[in-house]
């Protein structure tokens, strides 16, 4: 097969194309400037925030040391802020959220003792984590300058410790393998919450009645949504995890481990399929063409093909509610769109501050504003509900880490040279996109749970992007 594709003349013309393209890219003065680690580096290590740490770094470790508290603790489990961050990451989806908040409280305070108790620990760098940490300040600033601060306060509590979680995986993690065997069980946790979902298809599990628009789509009878309430949540959750599936069948070594985690990967793909979220399989579609180009540029070719078959062998059940996208006259569209109009229309006078976080500040402004009476907890987009939350510095700090994520990893892939670590940077970009592209259609962090994954996942990217200077060998 790969033989008559390379004698194809298409073939010839695509590859001489994307030839071109990848000479112009590598050889643009932006795109090295935009892949280039060094400005970063320098600085970091003069920012207001390594000065700062620094500082309460030396007075923490002064006061374990006049305490014995280093002595006391060394070497307890108390100090293995590891342990707790695997139990938060893996136990999310499963575990309800107040638990997974003293988990991760329990990982921070873990990280902290570990930190008391050495003077030679240091804080790990990475491009975005001073970003992070102002998105975090945001956040805690607008909980009370919100419209209704007793409304915000638990939001806003949960949403800063699960922004801050991203830095407490970076810096719990020490090893590679440490961090292959994170990603080897977050893969599987995510196949056990998949298949949880494909019980409740084959069990006929009842849903809400406002997840479907029954009179477009009367043929689907269940959506599954697993331990995460609702099938966008799932769908948003499973976007996060299938690409590091698929980075996992990879990296192992030995046959019956990939077919292991090629099942995973299976169970997920037919748990997504059965969301019946449109956004998801659109944010799918998108992290598997992205995985699969920066893993080769062939692929575009065979992309192209799976689609055309994809198109004529799909069940009409998948390819109409795949069509659907955009189309007005389904329930559930025109549902979101009247809310985007009532949403824009009230960022017209909170574009600044923002209302603050959670539902109670946005169903005590929004129906206000409410475009054709269309009630609502969010404004279904989570872009509009960063500004809705935090202002307009809110979500210009949010793209900054994007932006500074998208850039530290596209870095580290041009010049990483082992891949593994190529593998888990692809699977960490992609992961991230997929799920972005759904959030253009949901508030993906309404579920705070799926709110931590995606900072985790955060810390994973940063993580696989520097896993060459981790220690150790891989597991």
């Amino acid at each position: 097969m790969q033989k008559i594709l390379g004698a194809s003349f298409v073939y010839r013309v695509l590859a001489a194309v994307g030839s071109w393209f990848g000479a112009q890219w590598k050889s643009s003065r932006v795109i090295g400037r935009f892949l280039s680690p060094e400005w970063g580096v320098r600085g970091s290590e003069t920012s207001v925030f390594n000065r700062a740490w620094l500082f309460v770094h030396r007075k923490l470790c002064g006061a374990f040391e006049k305490l014995r508290l280093d002595r006391l603790l060394r070497g307890s489990i108390l100090t293995m802020p590891f342990i707790w961050s695997f139990a938060t990451l893996v136990l999310a989806p499963i575990l309800p959220t107040m638990a997974v908040l003293a988990i991760s409280l329990v990982s921070l305070a873990s990280l902290l003792l570990a930190f008391g108790c050495s003077r030679e620990r240091r804080l790990v760098y990475s491009p975005f984590n001073k970003f992070i940490l102002l998105y975090a300040f945001i956040y805690i600033t607008t909980t009370f300058t919100s419209v209704s601060i007793s409304g915000s306060l638990l939001g806003g509590t949960l949403t800063t410790v699960f922004i801050l979680f991203a830095l407490v995986l970076q810096n719990s993690v020490t090893t590679k393998r440490q961090l292959d065997s994170l990603i080897y069980v977050f893969a599987v946790s995510g196949a056990a919450v998949a298949a949880y979902g494909l019980y409740q298809y084959v069990s006929g599990a009842a849903g809400a009645s406002a997840w479907l628009d029954s009179t477009m789509f009367s043929g689907i009878g269940v959506r599954v949504y697993s331990t995460l309430d609702n099938p966008n949540v799932l769908s948003e959750y499973l976007l996060l995890v299938i690409p590091f599936a698929f980075a996992c069948i990879l990296i192992v070594k030995g046959v019956l481990p990939k077919l292991f985690f090629t099942g995973c990967l299976g169970v997920m793909l037919l748990c997504m399929i059965l969301t019946f979220a449109r956004g998801g399989w659109l944010g799918l579609v998108i992290a598997v063409a992205v995985f699969l180009v920066m893993l080769d540029r062939r692929f575009i070719i065979v992309g192209i093909v799976a689609l055309v078959v994809l198109y004529f062998t799909l069940p009409d059940i998948i390819l109409d509610r795949f069509r659907s996208i955009g189309n007005v006259d389904d329930s559930s569209t025109s549902y979101r769109v009247s809310i985007w109009f009532g949403t824009i229309a009230m960022l017209r006078d909170y574009w600044f501050t923002g209302i603050g976080p959670g539902t109670a500040a946005f169903n005590k402004i929004y129906p206000l504003y409410s475009y054709n009476t269309a009630a609502a907890q969010h404004s279904h987009n989570l872009y509009l509900q960063i500004m809705c939350d935090s202002g307009v510095c809110g979500i210009i700090v949010f793209l900054a880490i994007l932006f500074n994520y998208f850039r530290s990893l596209c870095a580290a892939v041009s010049r990483e040279t082992e891949k593994r670590s190529k593998y888990l940077q692809i699977a960490a970009i992609s992961a991230v996109l997929g799920f972005l592209v759904q959030s253009a259609t949901d508030h993906s962090f309404y579920n705070y749970r799926v709110t931590l994954v995606f900072w985790a996942v955060l810390g994973l990217g940063a993580l696989a992007a520097r896993r060459g200077s981790l220690a150790g060998e891989a597991s």
